[in-house]
């Protein structure tokens, strides 16, 4: 039996909500499913948002890149969206989702390896 006065342990599968590495996994992992489910873009936009600033300056970098890669590609894709109209959308609109997929690879694979993102603030690569 366990003591009532103790405070419940929490459970493992909370730990993506809190700040940190696993968070942030999530949140690059909802940027690339959102290409096929489309709403999980949204939810790892908010996690970014609710979790930005909570922890060490490494995982800092992530988040920022994180929340401008999911700004600068819906950016970029409602641009196209407009441009299609006179048909250079259907030449930009491929470029901007290849763009957002390079750049959450390249997050997962820094964020794997413990290293931070040298210039979160860039819009390139």
């Amino acid at each position: 039996m366990t003591n009532p006065d103790q405070a419940p342990e929490p459970r493992q599968t909370d730990r993506w909500l809190e700040p940190g590495k696993t968070n942030l996994q999530v949140i690059y992992v909802s940027y690339l499913a959102s290409f096929v489910i489309g709403i999980t873009g949204i939810v790892g936009i908010v996690l970014a948002h609710l979790n930005r600033g909570k922890s060490e300056a490494w995982l800092e970098s992530h988040y920022t890149w994180a929340i401008r890669t999911f700004w600068l590609g819906l950016l970029g894709a409602l641009m196209s969206g407009l441009l299609m109209f006179v048909l250079i959308g259907m030449l930009l609109m491929p470029l901007v989702a290849l763009w957002v997929i390079i750049r959450t690879i390249v997050g997962l694979q820094k964020l794997g390896r413990n290293e931070p993102i040298a210039d979160p603030q860039s819009w390139l690569l």
